[in-house]
């Protein structure tokens, strides 16, 4: 499990070599709730949460990675074990790839599966939908021909068609995003993406479930031993886990769909997110409930993967590994 603390004055410790988690209440006493480390897979901490150190080293010991969010869900930092089990010989086959044709054939492999996914999800709805048949058909032929002009791509370096495969991929995601608006009911119908702050309360738990998703993500790579830096698509800009952006991509509508599902079941109201300066923020009850069904869906929901049942968390693993394995053939 992932322990997520949204909670503000929130504190992780350790007694009895378990951990502790005191959770403020404002008429009385903390609540308190002591967690076996065996049981846990990473913490998230949200801003305004604390950890001791000795809590830091009991993750450290059973392999539990720590990720610092922002408020919209963003991570900003990370507590890695200093020995992370991966292979030089993989980083330097990913570096290689990145400047020639075998990171220009997982690229386009990469943002055609977006696209794809993309297309799938918006047929999924149709299925309900019936009234807006026409508009989401629409939608869906846009997608594949988008797809196709991205298949049809051809060079020996990513950067050669890097602003083509962004074009085509920004082109989608605004057909794509149109379409989930125009399916919502009018109260949470949006304006296309936006992000820090969110413009509105549809990408406000957006944003914080791409925070989650880009956790999840980092955490397959490193353990497969993949370079979250060193990406094929995204600029090397300094700091920037650019595989994790690349990597991402063709598993964004994991979250996308979560989202989407909360507000179509009319599960969201105005009492999950506040108004900020500028836009939307999600609160710690939207947190709550946003973090619950994600969670279920991505831990517990089961989908056919190479003829298997398999949960979306180990999906997202298998092929970090298959990444890592490709690179060294």
């Amino acid at each position: 499990m992932q322990l997520i603390i949204n909670t503000y004055g929130t504190y992780i410790h350790v007694k009895d070599d378990m951990f502790e988690v005191k959770i403020p209440v404002s008429d009385g006493p903390s609540k308190k709730q002591l967690i076996a480390s065996h049981k846990i897979s990473s913490i998230l901490l949200s801003k305004g949460s604390a950890i001791s150190s000795d809590a830091i080293i009991l993750s450290m010991k059973n392999n539990i990675d720590i990720v610092v969010l922002e408020n919209d869900g963003f991570p900003v930092g990370r507590f890695w074990h200093s020995k992370l089990g991966s292979t030089t010989k993989i980083r330097k086959k990913q570096l290689e790839a990145s400047l020639g044709m075998q990171g220009v054939f997982i690229t386009l492999q990469w943002v055609g599966e977006k696209i794809g996914n993309q297309a799938a999800f918006i047929k999924r709805l149709k299925k309900h939908r019936e009234q807006q048949a026409e508009t989401i058909d629409n939608c869906i032929n846009q997608l594949d021909k988008l797809k196709t002009k991205l298949e049809e791509l051809k060079a020996t370096t990513v950067d050669e068609i890097a602003d083509t495969i962004r074009g085509l991929e920004g082109t989608a995601g605004r057909i794509y995003f149109n379409i989930l608006s125009e399916l919502l009911s009018k109260k949470y119908q949006f304006n296309g993406r936006s992000f820090r702050p969110a413009a509105d309360q549809f990408n406000a738990f957006l944003n914080y479930a791409y925070g989650i998703l880009y956790s999840r993500v980092e955490r397959a790579l490193v353990i497969a031993g993949i370079d979250p830096y060193v990406g094929f698509l995204h600029r090397d800009d300094y700091n920037k886990k650019s595989m994790v952006f690349d990597f991402i991509e063709p598993y964004r509508v994991w979250a996308d769909e979560v989202v989407f599902k909360l507000f179509s079941a009319k599960k969201v109201n105005d009492s999950h997110t506040d108004k900020i300066k500028n836009g939307y923020s999600l609160n710690s009850e939207g947190k709550a409930l946003l973090v619950e069904h994600f969670f279920k869906f991505f831990d517990e929901e089961k989908i056919r993967h190479n003829g298997k049942n398999h949960s979306r968390g180990n999906v997202l693993l298998a092929n970090a590994h298959g990444l890592a394995q490709k690179l060294i053939k």
